[in-house]
C-alpha cells in the first residue's frame, strides 16, 4: 500500500470476547465521526450473525461498518484477503476525513495489519485449494492435519486439528511451492514495518468477564442460535467447514446431529468461550503497545467518553 493515514492515526480497539468492543466502538465513532472496520474473522461470513455477535441493526444505523458479510461459509477467507480489504477501507475512510476505527478480537488480523505483513506474496492456487477443501470435507480436517505434520511440523504444532481453513491453506502453499508456509512467514516477519495507530484494549476482572460471557451465550440462545445453525446445515453447508467448526456453531451442530444433548451443548459453548477469552488475553498482553482500559461496571457510553478524553489528552483527535 502506498500510504497510511498518520494524523490522525487509525484507532484500534480490541480485547477479549464479551468485553463490549462493538458497543464502545459505535459510541466512539459517534463522537469522532468515525467508521468501523471489522477485525473479527468470523464476522466476514454471511448467514452467521447470532453466533458471531455481529453488530445489531441499531448499531449499524448509528455508525458505518466495513468488512462484514463478505463471503459465504464454504469459501476460505485468508488473513491476506482481510488485510488487503482493511487497508483499502482505512484509506477510503481517511480520504473522506473520517476516523478509521479497527474493532475486533482476531489478534492475527490486527497484527498483520499494523505490522504491514506482506502476506500477498504467499503463493496461491484456487484449484489446489478447492481440491484440498473437498478432501477435508470427505476425510475430516484431522486427516489433513496429520499430513501437514509431515511437511510443516512448525505450522501443524500451532494449528488445531479441526482448523480446516488454515490447514488447507498451509497444505496449498506447500503443494504449490514445495516450501512450508512457515518459511514464507519467517521471511515476511523480517520485512515488517510497524504502522502508526492508537492501540486500545478493553479488559475487566475475570469474574465479571465470565459473567458477561454467560449472559452473552444465553442471549444468543434466546435470539435463535440453534435455528441459525440448523439453517446453515439445511442450506447444504458441511459441518466440517472451518466456519461451522467455530465457537458456538460447533457445539450447537453437535447437538443438532445427535452427538450431545442441548443442555450440554450450551454448557460447552460457555466453557469454550471462556477458554477462548483466556487465549485472547494471552495474545494481546504480549503486545507492549496496547493501552489497557478496565471497563468493569461501565456502560459503552461511559467507556467511549473515557477513551475520547484519553485521545484528547494525548493530542490524537
Amino acid at each position: 500500500m502506498a500510504a497510511w493515514p498518520r494524523q490522525p492515526a487509525p484507532i484500534v480497539l480490541t480485547g477479549p470476547t464479551a468485553a463490549g468492543k462493538t458497543a464502545v466502538a459505535v459510541a466512539l465513532a459517534e463522537r469522532l465521526q468515525g467508521e468501523i472496520v471489522n477485525a473479527d474473522s468470523m464476522q466476514v461470513y454471511r448467514s452467521m450473525d447470532i453466533g458471531t455477535a455481529k453488530p445489531s441493526p441499531d448499531e449499524r444505523q448509528r455508525a458505518p461498518f466495513h468488512l462484514l458479510d463478505l463471503v459465504t461459509p464454504d469459501l476460505l477467507f485468508s488473513v491476506s484477503e482481510w488485510k488487503e480489504r482493511a487497508e483499502a477501507a482505512i484509506m477510503d475512510i481517511a480520504a473522506r476525513e473520517r476516523r478509521p476505527i479497527v474493532c475486533g478480537g482476531t489478534g492475527l488480523y490486527i497484527k498483520a495489519l499494523l505490522e504491514s505483513w506482506s502476506l500477498a506474496a504467499t503463493p496461491a492456487d484456487p484449484e489446489v485449494r478447492s481440491a484440498l477443501k473437498a478432501e477435508a470435507e470427505r476425510s475430516g480436517a484431522p486427516a489433513l492435519h496429520a499430513r501437514l505434520q509431515t511437511v510443516d511440523a512448525f505450522t501443524a504444532a500451532r494449528l488445531h486439528p479441526n482448523d480446516a481453513v488454515r490447514i488447507v491453506r498451509a497444505l496449498e502453499v506447500y503443494q504449490v511451492t514445495g516450501q512450508p508456509i512457515s518459511a514464507f512467514q519467517r521471511r515476511d516477519q523480517e520485512a515488517r514495518a510497524p504502522r502508526p495507530a492508537v492501540r486500545l484494549a478493553l479488559t475487566l476482572p475475570r469474574a465479571e468477564l465470565y459473567a458477561r460471557i454467560e449472559a452473552r451465550v444465553e442471549r444468543m440462545i434466546g435470539e435463535g442460535l440453534e435455528d441459525e445453525a440448523r439453517r446453515l446445515l439445511d442450506q447444504g453447508y458441511s459441518p466440517t467447514l472451518g466456519p461451522l467448526r467455530s465457537l458456538g456453531y460447533k457445539e450447537m451442530i453437535a447437538y443438532l446431529c445427535g452427538e450431545t444433548d442441548r443442555t450440554t451443548a450450551i454448557a460447552n459453548i460457555k466453557l469454550e468461550t471462556r477458554r477462548f477469552a483466556k487465549r485472547q488475553l494471552t495474545w494481546f498482553r504480549a503486545d507492549p503497545d496496547l493501552l489497557w482500559f478496565d471497563v468493569s461496571a461501565q456502560d459503552s457510553a461511559a467507556v467511549a467518553q473515557r477513551l475520547h478524553a484519553y485521545l484528547h489528552e494525548r493530542g490524537a483527535l
